[in-house]
């Protein structure tokens, strides 16, 4: 499932005394605790999105806010091949960062500096997740740093890998220095300065306002040059980059040491001496960046609460639909048992039983039933009428039951199984199309609590001294058993064909023995209570089974409120941006 950003980084200080660096350590926080867990279309973008910021907050802009007025860093990047190591090797005169046929080349990046600001970029200030060394490294997630007198103090280049690498790591942390440059220097060859690839990258740059130099390298003579420029120059304008500052090279031979010459590249390494030593012109740059950055978060934040916005929108869908589904079991059940399904088959024979040998009026009627009811059941070896009748209907309503249940699992799994989320979900839980193993001993046991608190019913109902000399103690056993068949049968049950005969005439006997032992209003009162207190334990029932699924949406970890509190972060930075601005 994708994830947000990794956890792995620790937290920076969060700069309370300014404004702009407050509101931005916020948005990193929430960013960074952020998952889509839910596997939508938006989640795999968002999460890639998210993972991006973090990077450019903790990496760039969190720490060029501390101090604008630090060195400035150019990322040194391009494609495979570029000649990006053996410029910067040129430029310093000194073979730092190793250049080569055998790709990928540079493993770890290379950061050479002045003397003067060793201080800065050794210590974890930008790119803290990066381990500092002093010599060369094949560990990707390190970063040499390598003072060089050559350079003018206020500026420093980085190697970085490159951007189209064989290696997936190597990429991805091309990206992550790229994002964390005030400058991007960007070298391409003449056989590759068209590739996709690196004009994509410039795209991202251009949008997210990055100052960008471009360094075209080993044209091969003027009049390939003369051809080369003003295509180039055309695509820089095509894709909104035409005022980038643009360097050519021509091919040429090393020297000894694997570096061009100096008056091949005198004209970048002027300019980069300029604006080392011109504190204004860095401040611009610093400034176009920092403030392009800010800008971008603004759209990245619009990509993160959409997307969180879609994973809520996918738990309210996939819970509605276990809501509908259970519903749907919850009324198939009351259906049932107001139809009078139940009052046929097996526990018709055990009612017709029950009331054609008379065994429930004697019941009523005197406590010689049960001393004749246990007198039978020695000699037969069965249970009596009366508890065989009990049983059949525990049956039959707990088929009712166990059929409701199972149908709203498949239901709300099917419906689940449409639906991207839905279909992660089941994966990990495939059991949750099923009902609860432990189903069927639930369903026994309310059943068996059901029937009990309708005895307790009647016994509260025959409290009254009046009533009991009607109804014995064991009467009530018997009068319970009127009142679940009352319970099970409304008018819109009509038997067919044979159980006209029994059934009919003893609905009607069950309702006037009971309204002769305890009254009218009394009866209607007891069925009714009857009947709601089985609603509420079938509702319960289900709820549990519905629950197995909302547990699975809890557990995804959405946030309801990602998508609100990601755009008032927004908004804070957006107030606080005049404080850099001034």
């Amino acid at each position: 499932m994708p994830d947000g950003p990794s956890s792995g980084r620790t937290p920076r200080p969060r700069r309370t005394d300014q404004p702009l660096a407050a509101a931005l350590s916020d948005l990193r926080d929430a960013v960074r605790a952020t998952r889509f867990a839910l596997p939508l279309p938006s989640a795999e973008r968002a999460g890639t999105v998210a993972a991006a910021m973090v990077d450019q907050l903790d990496d760039y802009l969190l720490p060029r806010l501390e101090r604008l007025d630090a060195p400035l860093l150019v990322v040194v990047g391009g494609s495979t091949g570029a000649g990006k190591s053996t410029l910067v090797n040129s430029l310093i005169r000194t073979p730092v960062s190793p250049a080569g046929v055998l790709r990928p080349t540079t493993r770890a990046p290379v950061l050479v500096c002045h003397p003067n600001d060793m201080s800065w970029f050794s210590r974890a200030n930008l790119l803290p997740s990066l381990t500092r060394t002093s010599g060369p490294s094949g560990d990707a997630r390190s970063l040499q740093v390598v003072s060089a007198p050559a350079l003018s103090p206020g500026l420093a280049l980085l190697d970085a890998p490159d951007i189209d690498s064989v290696v997936d790591a190597n990429r991805q942390l091309a990206g992550q220095l790229l994002a964390a440059a005030d400058l991007w220097l960007f070298v391409t060859s003449a056989a590759r300065y068209a590739d996709a690839v690196p004009w994509g990258l410039l795209r991202t740059a251009r949008n997210r306002g990055t100052a960008v130099a471009l360094v075209l390298d080993r044209v091969p003579g003027a009049g390939a040059a003369d051809e080369i420029g003003p295509h180039l120059s055309q695509m820089l304008r095509d894709h909104e980059l035409g005022g980038v500052p643009l360097f050519v090279l021509p091919e040429t031979r090393l020297d000894s040491q694997g570096l061009l010459g100096e008056a091949q590249i005198a004209h970048l390494s002027a300019w980069l001496d300029r604006l080392a030593r011109d504190a204004e012109a860095r401040a611009t740059v610093v400034r176009q960046t920092v403030g392009g950055a800010i800008d971008a978060l603004t759209v990245d934040v619009v990509i993160l609460a959409a997307a969180a916005e879609d994973q809520v929108t996918a738990v309210t869908a996939l819970g509605e639909a276990v809501h509908v589904a259970y519903r749907a079991a919850t009324e198939s059940v009351d259906k049932g048992i107001h139809d009078g399904a139940l009052l046929r088959g097996e526990v018709l024979a055990r009612w017709q039983e029950l009331v054609g040998t008379g065994d429930i009026m004697r019941a009523l009627q005197a406590r010689v039933g049960r001393l004749r009811d246990r007198a039978v059941a020695a000699i037969t070896g069965r249970p009596p009428p009366g508890e065989q009748f009990q049983e059949a209907l525990g049956s039959g309503l707990a088929v009712l039951l166990k059929g409701a249940a199972t149908d709203a699992a498949e239901r709300a799994g099917t419906a689940w199984r449409a639906h991207p989320a839905g279909v992660s979900l089941l994966d990990a839980a495939p059991n949750l199309v099923h009902p609860s193993e432990d189903l069927d001993e639930r369903i026994d046991r309310l059943i068996r609590d059901w029937q009990r608190s309708v005895l307790e019913l009647v016994r509260t109902e025959a409290g009254d001294k009046r009533v009991v000399a009607k109804a014995g103690a064991y009467a009530v056993n018997a009068t319970g058993l009127l009142v679940m068949v009352t319970v099970f049968t409304t008018t819109a049950f009509i038997p067919t064909g044979a159980e006209i005969a029994v059934a009919g005439g003893t609905t009607i006997a069950a309702q006037k023995v009971l309204e002769a032992i305890f009254g009218d209003q009394a009866v209607r009162s007891l069925a009714e209570r009857a009947r709601l207190s089985l609603a509420e334990r079938v509702g319960a029932l289900f709820e549990e089974e519905a629950d197995r699924f909302r547990g699975a949406l809890t557990g995804a970890g959405t946030d309801e409120e990602l998508a609100a509190r990601l755009r008032t972060l927004s908004v804070a930075i957006h107030k606080a941006r005049p404080e850099f601005d001034a």
